[in-house]
């Protein structure tokens, strides 16, 4: 399995492109279904922090989600099933990466599935798929 993985976070700019392709998945134009953040480290000196998920082996979001609308990805990480979600946010709260983000329309988590759609778009080579694990 592969993973999405932050390679290299000194090289980003803040263009938030991969934030942009990412949410283009869904067919909308914004920011609001990205699985994929990029934010300022505090300042443009500071440089910029991507979050996304770590595609842990034993995710913590998966075992408090009371309906297992999250269910375990081979590889680690998770893949949403909505019509399981009951918009609880104990996902959200559980991910110690804050890498679970909120769809306020549809009431549901984002959460990346690792499709590596970011990557192609990154003019900075900030991200890659890795295999794992390794």
């Amino acid at each position: 399995m592969k993973r999405l993985a932050v390679i290299d976070s000194e090289r980003c700019v803040g263009c938030q492109l991969c934030m942009f392709v990412c949410n283009s998945r869904f067919g909308d134009a914004g920011l609001t279904k990205s699985a994929i953040k990029v934010r300022s480290a505090g300042g443009i000196e500071r440089g910029f922090v991507v979050v996304v998920c770590r595609a842990c082996p034993d995710a913590p979001c998966a075992s408090v989600c009371p309906t297992n609308a999250l269910v375990k990805r081979k590889g680690g990480g998770v893949i949403l099933n909505p019509s399981k979600c009951i918009g609880c946010m104990n996902c959200v709260e559980a991910c110690p990466f804050r890498a679970i983000f909120w769809d306020v329309e549809d009431n549901k988590p984002v959460i990346c599935v690792h499709c590596g759609y970011c990557v192609d778009y990154c003019p900075h080579e900030v991200l890659a798929m890795e295999v794992w694990p390794r």
